[in-house]
């Protein structure tokens, strides 16, 4: 595992290599590749043919052959050039960050739509490597499987078949995304408002989704651990009813071609209600991870600063010590926008349910409604949609006091009153 340190990335980054390195390791581990080897490696002027200086190339392949490694990582964006000269110059199997986290995504997608969506990066990332670098077929890259051994694929893999495929793709998400509107219009009638989880990967945000649904969603300090998108209703401490969707987790160079292929994913984010930001607080890169998952959102089309749904979930804070905890609780209590929790501990999330509970709470009305008292159905309904605040009842009529979304005090208006 190499993570190359550019000269011009290094003035003013915000993130540690060392950190960076840990995050490539981890990623490599995800999905069970054994790391012999994992340095950090100064490049004072990037080499337009193979990236790294001549020098580094043969200090590298000496170390391949000492540890008969069988792939090199590099952690890092290769063009194609780069990696098929890298491959000769090492004489292994070389793959890029872009290659990795595909990689990943490719074992970690369950449903039909996420399976769809890592081909359709893979094969766009794979169309530009489509140089004849190998001359016997068995050695030719096929499907999106990069780590793969000889005899891979039996196919030429040519850039019209590719193409075809992807057009193919392309139309099977369209119809996912039409289905995913409809799911969202069937919602709307509930209505239950949608409260997503975003973050960096591993965050906690599937420890945080388990800990608010009593849910038992895969949760693993690993990278990636979870990829579809899961949905649960919660019942807030008011009684409200919302829908908690956990997404896929933000990582810093997130290949473009993948926030394009999820967008149907990320769609459940645009649509929401509320935004929770789930941030791993006792991170060293913790602001720079913060950066990240903002520079995904502004791709979204969705400001994290200004709009005003979005809530900075300050995650794992039982992580930290007391001077740094203290800091941090001083810190959301003066942001109302903000809430320190523990995900694994369950500190704060009482507090996060209140925030909630506001927030749902800030946009509704609140009216005086008189109902029949025989109108079981309609004092339910009330009951449901609403929060009763008071209630007085005389013979005929109960008189109560409501608050109630504007678009529900409609509907009740359409169904129970008459005339």
């Amino acid at each position: 595992m190499v993570h190359p340190v550019l000269r011009s990335e290094a003035d003013g980054v915000l993130r540690h290599p060392e950190s960076c390195l840990d995050e490539a390791v981890g990623l490599a581990r995800a999905i069970d590749l054994e790391v012999v080897h994992a340095e950090c490696a100064r490049v004072n002027r990037p080499q337009p043919s193979i990236l790294l200086g001549s020098g580094t190339v043969e200090h590298f392949a000496q170390i391949v052959e000492e540890t008969e490694a069988s792939l090199v990582i590099l952690d890092h964006a290769l063009s194609p050039v780069q990696q098929r000269n890298l491959e000769k110059a090492l004489k292994v199997k070389v793959i890029d960050r872009t290659g990795l986290i595909l990689e990943i995504f490719g074992a970690r997608a369950r449903t039909r739509e996420g399976m769809l969506q890592v081909e359709l990066a893979a094969l766009t990332y794979q169309k530009s490597r489509l140089v004849r670098s190998w001359t016997h077929l068995e050695r030719q890259r096929g499907g999106f499987g990069f780590l793969g051994g000889p005899g891979e694929s039996q196919l030429e893999m040519d850039r019209r078949l590719i193409g075809d495929r992807i057009v193919k793709i392309k139309k099977e998400l369209e119809e996912v995304r039409r289905t995913r509107g409809l799911h969202r219009k069937a919602r709307a009638k509930v209505p239950y408002p949608v409260v997503a989880l975003v973050g960096y990967t591993n965050a906690g945000k599937s420890t945080l989704f388990n800990r608010l649904a009593n849910a038992d969603v895969f949760a693993k300090d690993l990278l990636f651990a979870t990829l579809d998108p899961t949905m649960r209703q919660v019942t807030l401490p008011s009684g409200r009813k919302v829908i908690l969707s956990d997404t896929v987790g933000f990582i810093s160079d997130l290949p473009h071609g993948l926030v394009a292929a999820f967008r149907a994913t990320l769609e459940e984010v645009d649509a929401a209600d509320i935004i929770l930001h789930v941030r791993d607080v006792s991170h060293q890169d913790s602001e720079a991870q913060k950066a990240d998952v903002h520079e995904v959102m502004s791709d979204m089309g969705i400001d994290p600063d200004a709009d005003d749904r979005v809530i900075e979930v300050l995650n794992k804070i039982d992580a930290l010590d007391e001077e740094s905890r203290e800091a941090i609780l001083a810190q959301t209590a003066r942001n109302p926008r903000a809430v320190a929790v523990s995900a694994l501990s369950g500190a704060g999330i009482a507090d996060l349910d209140r925030l909630l509970d506001q927030r749902m709470n800030a946009h509704r009305h609140v009216v005086d409604l008189s109902v029949e008292l025989g109108d079981g159905a309609a004092l339910a309904w009330l009951y449901a949609k609403g929060e009763v605040l008071e209630r007085r009842d005389d013979e005929a009529q109960a008189h109560i006091q409501v608050a109630i979304d504007p678009a529900d005090l409609a509907r009740f208006e359409k169904r129970f009153v008459h005339g």
